[in-house]
């Protein structure tokens, strides 16, 4: 890839510790202009810190960092300059009401006064800009930072679980504003571990895992390289006669997960199988493929990571 003509983000072997606590460890990633990344992980993987080493609020103990082809350490004020950065615990001025809370924001960016009312009203926060943020509710705050993050047209946005405490109206509005502006050249990496919030938007998944990166790619070649065998969610009145359902041609292996998943060779072999169960008198009430979403292919990359490193992936969270 030519990184003079992505002008996006890279980090190289990047870590960063905090004492005995590696929180970044060899982190090498790559963000091509006009993308979407999104970091997945549990708490704890290294999400934040590595939003924070971009817009060089930390500086790395080893590897190097190049964002727009510039030097976090060197540019880092520069860099900011250029960043909406949405971080997950907003800092705003209590005291102040949202309108004036922006119009600070726009006079340190230099950005048009004019864009406070759009930027307010894209994530429905336009109603309340006369009120002073101490009465703001948890979304409330959320809204209004990422507004003043959008103020200035920035050419990257950083975004650190940037719905949570959103209603889903506005929470869609934040994924609506991230195809937007990828669309129109601007690279945006988010860190969450709501795995719905990146189905549809990621052009790379990263799965963060003890402050590495565990795996990377689009979504689709993602679940060629970790979901090459079909599932099938199948489930019966009778359900005690699904457990014989290893013994018919094809079938790798079966869980049960409120109803049970059964993996198949190739999606070929169902047929027989359906035919095979309803001969042996099972009466079925769900035969359905499953799609490779998001969630499944995550919950698949952590457990093939896990049997590979079990020391550096251990056992996840389960994503809300």
């Amino acid at each position: 890839m030519n990184r003079k003509m992505t002008k996006g983000i890279h980090l190289s072997g990047v870590s960063r510790s905090f004492g005995e606590i590696r929180a970044v460890d060899s982190l090498t990633i790559d963000v091509p202009k006009g993308s979407v990344a999104v970091l997945l992980g549990p708490n704890g993987a290294g999400k934040t810190t590595t939003v924070r080493l971009i817009t060089g609020s930390l500086k790395p103990n080893a590897g190097t960092i190049s964002v727009l082809e510039m030097d976090p350490e060197r540019d880092g004020d520069e860099i900011r300059r250029r960043s909406g950065v949405v971080p997950p615990k907003p800092a705003l001025y209590d005291r102040l009401t949202g309108r004036d809370n922006l119009e600070y924001a726009a006079k340190i960016w230099d950005a048009d006064a004019s864009r406070i009312t759009e930027a307010a009203a894209r994530f429905g926060i336009d109603h309340a800009l006369h009120m002073k943020v101490a009465g703001y509710s948890t979304g409330m705050r959320t809204r209004l930072a990422l507004a003043r993050a959008v103020l200035h047209d920035p050419e990257i946005l950083l975004l650190d679980e940037p719905t949570a405490g959103l209603d889903p109206e506005s929470a869609r509005a934040v994924l609506d504003l991230i195809r937007e502006l990828a669309g129109s050249g601007r690279t945006v990496i988010m860190a969450t571990h709501l795995l719905h919030e990146a189905e549809g938007i990621a052009d790379q998944v990263i799965l963060m895992g003890a402050g590495s990166a565990r795996a990377a790619g689009h979504p689709t070649d993602l679940a060629a390289r970790y979901m090459k065998d079909p599932v099938v969610i199948v489930d019966a009145e009778n359900r005690a006669l699904l457990k014989g359902l290893n013994r018919y041609e094809g079938v790798k292996g079966a869980v049960w997960n409120g109803a049970l998943h059964v993996t198949l060779e190739s999606i070929e072999v169902l047929p027989d199988m359906v035919a095979g169960l309803v001969a042996d008198g099972v009466r079925l009430t769900r035969v359905e493929p499953m799609a490779a979403t998001l969630e499944h292919l995550y919950f698949e990359m952590q457990r093939q990571l896990r049997q590979a490193d079990p020391v550096a992936i251990p056992p996840p969270e389960v994503p809300s």
